[in-house]
């Protein structure tokens, strides 16, 4: 549909796209990495050769240009705008990555400058298995607000100890060359899982204050999700970002108040939003909206929209699809055609030491086309938990208040996250080989809950379903409510299947983590039961019919054991999609004219 010389123009960019960043990654060329860098006399030399190529490509980009200019006018408004929707997904997905991943063409005053950091426990690139060849880009929003330039009343001040740093927002995009498909996983902050923090439990988001590399620590030990890069930035960077791409716009169905982010809009067909408006709307999660039949006029008066954490995301996700299409409205579906743009939010960005050049230009070559609608925006299921004991309702853990908090959905989670990695429920989503067998594996099981014989109930479901359980004890209960939790103590890709397969063998509040200290009886992982969980019950297998000569076997039995009761303070798990709610910002309709916001009263 793009015809021949659109074809070949492509094949051209992409063969100098990989070309350059190959050089730029060989030794001796600038990355921006820590360091002493090359001498003057080779950094010119190689500034020179990289400006020729460069300029070479620049010259192909205006004439891939002007043919597509000449086609346009053949094919018409509505398909132009067709293929420029469907070549800016990753644009989109990634903020600008993309933006920074064509100025490889530019050379070195592009790319020498990078923010790098030193991220430990990444992960290389899996060889073998269902995930052979593909990548998982840890994507982190940062609430450091001592981290910024200039300080800025609207998002609190340093100076008056708002300096907390932890992850607004953690998306993973998993991106599988071979199968040239995409997916974004977000998982909610509010999520307590047992690794957050080196010394232990929290919530997940509370990770990035010991740095970005204990996220990845926590995402991998806690989720089996193996993470290979890893890009971050912060308020003032992602307003920047806004401001670069000229301000972005969204329409507003209700009028929408959020004491805590400054959003403040009236309701609007097409609102232009600048950077600090936009990152408003990407925080809000404390929403207030005009829904119909309020008669206040004060926005302080109007009804709050509940799951807070979850309704953020499903607004984020919104956003990404609307910053995609704002990316292609300017014509960049070949990135290398606005060098202006990827000067001024390149600055913006942190990426992780390893991530080299010719592996983002790879990334830019092979998923440039894809289609955003087609792309999977997963959040993993969590169940909210609201304990009336708590202060306040919340958590308590061992003594100490955590607000509300949400709990791991097992079963859901696992499937979210195999949808996630384009893997099948028997493979081990670290590595993506198959799981081991029951059999292989010993298992010791603690009453984490006081609750009569939880242990040795757990443990003979656990030996039902063939794993070899080789003790029963009793843990210290950590609260009124608690996650069950499969530990395993080694980081060896034996130890962390073996805790994933048992793991995936239970439903409810339950979660696997790294704790060698928790593992007991020689076992390889040890079970700590929770207040609510259940053991899979084992397939059915129907006798043999008489006089038929051969034995049926049922399908595999969809029912569970239940080892502890279900609570009322533990709501249902959330949906893998979320749908907008009526008050949600969203796209604009088309041909719309937008306007400035207005505010509400308040």
């Amino acid at each position: 549909m793009h015809g021949r010389k659109s074809k070949r123009s492509s094949v051209a960019n992409e063969q100098g796209l990989r070309a350059l960043g190959q050089q730029l990654d060989q030794p001796g060329a600038p990355t921006g990495s820590a360091g002493p860098g090359p001498s003057p006399q080779g950094r010119v030399a190689n500034e020179g050769g990289l400006t020729a190529l460069g300029e070479e490509i620049r010259r192909s980009g205006r004439g891939n240009a002007h043919r597509r200019k000449s086609g346009r006018r053949k094919s018409g408004k509505r398909s132009r705008r067709h293929r420029r929707a469907r070549r800016a997904v990753v644009i989109g997905l990634v903020v600008v990555l993309v933006l920074v991943c064509g100025g490889v063409g530019y050379g070195y005053y592009i790319t020498h400058d990078l923010h790098r950091e030193d991220v430990k426990g990444l992960n290389s690139n899996l060889t073998v298995g269902q995930e052979a060849g593909s990548e998982n880009i840890l994507m982190v929003g940062s609430t450091s607000r001592c981290a910024l330039t200039v300080q800025n009343p609207a998002y609190g001040l340093c100076s008056q100890g708002v300096n907390g740093v932890n992850s607004d927002v953690i998306m993973i995009l998993h991106a599988d060359p071979n199968t040239h498909q995409l997916a974004l996983l977000s998982i909610p902050r509010d999520l307590f899982i047992p690794n957050a923090r080196s010394n232990g439990a929290n919530k997940v988001d509370a990770g990035l204050y010991e740095g970005i590399s204990q996220l990845v620590a926590a995402i991998e030990e806690d989720f089996g999700i193996p993470i290979q890069h890893a890009v971050s930035l912060n308020f003032d960077q992602f307003a920047n970002i806004v401001d670069a791409l000229g301000g972005i716009n969204m329409s507003f169905p209700e009028s929408v108040f959020d004491a805590e982010s400054g959003l403040n809009v009236q309701a609007a067909t097409c609102v232009h939003l600048d950077g600090t408006q936009a990152l408003q709307v990407v925080r809000a999660r404390h929403l207030q909206y005009d829904a119909p039949g309020t008669t206040s006029r004060y926005a302080e008066d109007w009804p709050q929209e509940n799951l807070s954490d979850l309704a953020r995301i499903r607004r984020d996700h919104e956003f990404l699809r609307v910053l995609a299409t704002a990316v292609a409205k300017r014509g960049l579906d070949n990135p290398l055609t606005d060098v202006d743009l990827i000067n001024s939010v390149k600055a913006d960005l942190t990426f992780d030491q390893s991530w080299s050049v010719s592996d983002m230009a790879n990334l830019v070559v092979t998923f440039h086309s894809v289609n955003i609608n087609a792309v999977p925006q997963l959040t993993l299921p969590v169940q909210v938990v609201t304990d009336p004991d708590g202060p306040g309702g919340g958590l308590m853990y061992r003594g100490s208040p955590y607000g509300d908090v949400e709990f791991p959905s097992e079963v859901q989670d696992q499937s979210v996250i195999d949808q996630a990695l384009g893997i099948s429920a028997s493979t081990d989503s670290m590595t993506g080989t198959p799981l081991p067998t029951p059999s292989s594996v010993t298992v010791s099981v603690l009453n984490g809950t006081g609750t009569y014989n939880q242990a040795t109930d757990t443990a003979s479901a656990l030996s039902a379903l063939g794993f070899r359980t080789v003790g029963v004890g009793d843990s210290p209960p950590t609260g009124d409510l608690a996650e069950t939790v499969v530990y395993y103590g080694s980081r060896t890709p034996a130890t962390e299947a073996a805790a994933e397969a048992v793991t995936r063998s239970l439903s409810g509040s339950a979660i696997m983590a790294y704790n060698p200290s928790a593992v007991t009886d020689g076992a390889m992982v040890t079970v700590v039961t929770g207040t609510q969980f259940a053991v899979n019950a084992p397939a059915a297998t129907a006798p043999s019919t008489s006089g038929a000569g051969t034995a049926t076997t049922a399908p595999a039995s969809t029912t569970t054991t239940t080892t502890a009761p279900t609570s009322s303070a533990i709501a249902a798990p959330s949906p893998a999609n979320m749908t907008l709610a009526p008050w949600d910002p969203r796209a604009c309709p088309a041909n719309a004219t937008p306007t400035a916001p207005v505010a509400n009263l308040t």
